[in-house]
């Protein structure tokens, strides 16, 4: 498993690809139509643009598909299209975020082109900043994946069956970033309701970690929010389909939208406005809660 492909590198995906490479691994991906934040942060791992999806295909022994979830059965279906083109069958990851029942459809897809196929859950920041980022593997076969624990990366074998490992994923996010969400929400409201000074005192008397979380986050969330609206409506699914009521992560979803609306979503992990605070984002927020432009 020396040559490992990542597809795409955005601030996961280069993060991992630095990561191993660091550890001796071939990293490349396909920069083929990426914009050129992609092309820089593949260059600054050091990742190789194989040129083509087939070229990557026919050169890679591992395949890790990191992308925003509502893009994960395209990408299958386009990499078991190169893998008929080219007789090539690498192993084929899919980490990204999205429900049982969708990573039980991507496998299908890779699985019926003949190659290996491994459910991955990942759990953390991307390597380099802060604890080891954490891939939770499930599949009838994951020591490929196994093979790269501490390769920058913590591996957890989770068994062999597909979805395990995107289940927990779901339930995960369901409260880190479903917090983030109900903040937000409760922040914007309390703004709506003319309480927002009051608010922000009780909390700061009442709930400080709560509040402290609130400072941290919330002023961030718009430059991921349309990668998670995805990833909410992932959740809500994966809630569904054990009989759980959607309905909370549905509502995150539609705040992500919120969040998307604004200027702030702009924004990349490169260019966030780190002194941005809630009492600058909160106001900027609630003018966009029926899709105002300002």
């Amino acid at each position: 498993m020396d040559r490992v492909a990542i597809l795409m590198p955005g601030d996961m995906g280069h993060g991992v690809g630095r990561a191993l490479r660091q550890h001796g691994h071939d990293v490349m991906t396909c920069l083929t139509g990426r914009s050129a934040r992609t092309r820089g942060l593949a260059e600054a791992a050091g990742m190789r643009d194989a040129g083509s999806l087939a070229a990557l295909v026919a050169g890679a022994d591992l395949i890790l598909s990191i992308l925003p979830p509502d893009a994960a059965v395209a990408q299958a279906t386009s990499v078991a299209a190169a893998m008929a083109a080219t007789g090539a069958r690498p192993v084929y990851v899919d980490c990204n975020a999205v429900s049982p029942m969708t990573v039980r459809q991507v496998g299908a897809i890779i699985e019926a082109a003949g190659a290996p196929f491994i459910d991955c859950g990942i759990i953390g920041f991307a390597p380099g900043k802060g604890k080891p980022t954490r891939f939770h593997v499930s599949g009838p076969d994951t020591a490929p994946m196994e093979r790269l624990d501490g390769k920058g990366i913590i591996v957890i074998p989770m068994g062999p069956e597909i979805g395990r490992a995107s289940a927990l994923k779901m339930v995960y996010a369901g409260l880190t970033k479903g917090t983030m969400t109900l903040h937000t929400a409760i922040l914007t409201a309390a703004w709506q309701l003319g309480v927002y000074d009051e608010t922000i005192a009780e909390f700061t008397d009442s709930q400080p970690a709560a509040l402290e979380a609130m400072q941290g986050r919330v002023p961030r969330i718009p430059a991921d929010a349309g990668r998670w609206t995805g990833e909410m409506e992932e959740i809500a699914a994966t809630l569904a389909s054990v009989g759980v009521t959607p309905a909370f992560h549905e509502a995150a979803a539609e705040i992500c939208r919120l969040l998307d609306r604004t200027p702030f979503a702009a924004e990349t992990r490169e260019t966030l406005d780190l002194a941005r605070t809630i009492d600058d984002a909160i106001p900027v927020y609630a003018k966009h809660l029926k899709g105002e432009d300002s």
